[in-house]
């Protein structure tokens, strides 16, 4: 954790964050994070990359850039980036969480905008990132077949995430009769939520999909260390446990929502397809 990479990653984590946590305060738009979520692991790979241009941290960084920049195309479309930096569509659970009983008032949700929303979540972004940093650390160990499989399961999961994206994007579109359905994605219409292409093997392909990436990723640092559980086994672990809640809230205002998502969860599982 010592190494250059590591120090210059942290740095700019904390400040980053501090500037986040500013900045929502100020235009009471929490989605600030939301923004750099894709962005923050390619400063991270640039970074390492100009410390340690090995091979490994090249691929690395690659499939980083096409996992962010097409994440970040993504919430683009949906409104989430403004020409003023700090506006921009922000989530709608943000403002569930605000209505909460237990975080409403200035000060609480201050509080935790401060520890979770800035602080927390950049700082699950920086351990999800860090097999960089071991791969750094052992920048003159050769590439080998755990690199190969790491880079081909992440880059089937961004085109799985993307196809998810693509279908739930378009669905939203077809729903607000923002373009003509032609009868596709009719039974989720009348649902009102997303229950077909992807979405009919699993009720978040998107989520699970960026679970997996980040799984992926991590086998980099193992490739790269030769210790198959390490330190940055904590970014993945606690990813998932974010998406496990993230998920959960999303579920309930579904359920709030659509009498019938109910029975769409007893059919079909969260994130890992039936067998």
């Amino acid at each position: 954790m010592n190494s250059s990479p590591a120090v210059s990653m942290i740095i700019i984590m904390i400040v980053t964050a501090t500037i986040c946590f500013i900045v929502s305060e100020l235009t009471r738009n929490y989605s600030q994070v939301d923004k750099l979520w894709s962005l923050m692991p390619l400063v991270y790979g640039i970074i390492t990359l100009a410390y340690f241009p090995s091979p490994r941290v090249w691929i690395m960084l690659a499939l980083i850039s096409v996992w962010g920049l097409r994440l970040s195309y993504n919430f683009s479309r949906k409104g989430g980036y403004n020409r003023l930096p700090w506006r921009g569509e922000e989530d709608y659970r943000w403002q569930v969480m605000r209505n909460n009983p237990a975080l409403s008032g200035r000060f609480r949700f201050g509080l935790f905008n401060l520890f979770f929303i800035s602080y927390y979540q950049h700082f699950l972004i920086f351990l999800f990132s860090s097999p960089l940093i071991l791969a750094a650390q052992n920048s003159k160990s050769s590439l080998n077949i755990i690199d190969i499989a790491a880079a081909v399961s992440m880059l089937l999961f961004v085109i799985i995430e993307t196809i998810s994206d693509n279908q739930l994007f378009r669905f939203h579109k077809i729903k607000k009769g923002l373009i003509p359905s032609d009868g596709q994605y009719s039974g989720s219409v009348k649902k009102g939520f997303m229950s077909e292409g992807l979405f009919r093997f699993v009720r978040h392909p998107n989520f699970a999909s960026e679970q997996a990436i980040w799984i992926s990723f991590y086998f980099f640092g193992v490739a790269a260390s030769g210790k198959w559980i390490n330190w940055t086994i904590s970014g993945p672990v606690l990813l998932v446990l974010l998406f496990a809640g993230s998920s959960e809230l999303t579920e309930r205002i579904s359920s709030g929502k659509y009498p019938a998502y109910s029975d769409y969860k007893k059919e079909v599982p969260r994130f890992i397809p039936k067998i």
